[in-house]
């Protein structure tokens, strides 16, 4: 295995857990003296609302991640400590995952936990902007495939689909379901590949 999946081989094994923590914050549910199970599965919608959309949002941070690191070649320290920082914040969403769905449905409180979701999503945001930003500073870690003029060229392209996410923390503040469904909305844009790692032409055959 070369250095480069080496990277991606642990980075694999991060997103691994925290997609499938997101399934544990999902309790079974006690039947009230009010209803039966159908009520008490049907009263956590938010648990599954939530899941659903962290879901998506590591999913296909994994898909791009492993899109990206199929063009790289060689990695430095500043590109393992970027990734650390990316995995970082992965790992982490479980966390706002279990808060939000929590508290959804209670007044003050979805305000605050939708803004704490959403400052984490942020910081996924940021981290990942980062490692693409120092990827193709020089271009020097990229596989021959890459058209690495081009591949800069898509910064700011590329930080432009990071201002949604600052503007879901004040959403939060209106309506804490509607900034879960724009957090789904979001992973959705980012699983069509928006920003593609450009490349150079196959040269022609003879």
């Amino acid at each position: 295995m070369n250095e480069s999946g080496r990277v991606e081989a642990f980075s694999d094994g991060v997103f691994a857990i925290a997609i499938t923590l997101l399934i544990l914050e999902i309790k079974v549910p006690e039947v009230g003296e009010h209803g039966g199970l159908w009520h008490a599965l049907g009263q956590q919608w938010p648990s599954y609302a939530a899941y659903v959309v962290s879901f998506l949002v590591i999913g296909i941070m994994w898909i791009n991640h492993h899109q990206l690191f199929s063009y790289v070649a060689h990695v430095d320290r500043t590109l393992m400590f970027l990734n650390l920082l990316v995995l970082m914040v992965v790992a982490a969403v479980p966390w706002p995952t279990a808060m939000l769905a929590e508290y959804l449905r209670e007044d003050a409180a979805s305000h605050v936990a939708a803004a704490v979701y959403s400052l984490v999503m942020v910081l996924m945001a940021l981290t990942f902007q980062a490692l693409w930003w120092h990827l193709t500073r020089t271009g020097h870690l990229f596989d021959d495939r890459v058209d690495v003029p081009a591949a800069r060229a898509t910064r700011a392209r590329f930080a432009l689909g990071t201002l949604a996410y600052p503007v879901t923390v004040g959403l939060a503040f209106v309506s804490a379901p509607l900034t879960l469904a724009a957090h789904g909305l979001i992973a959705l844009y980012y699983g069509f590949n928006q920003v593609p790692v450009p490349t150079r032409p196959a040269p022609a055959g003879p």
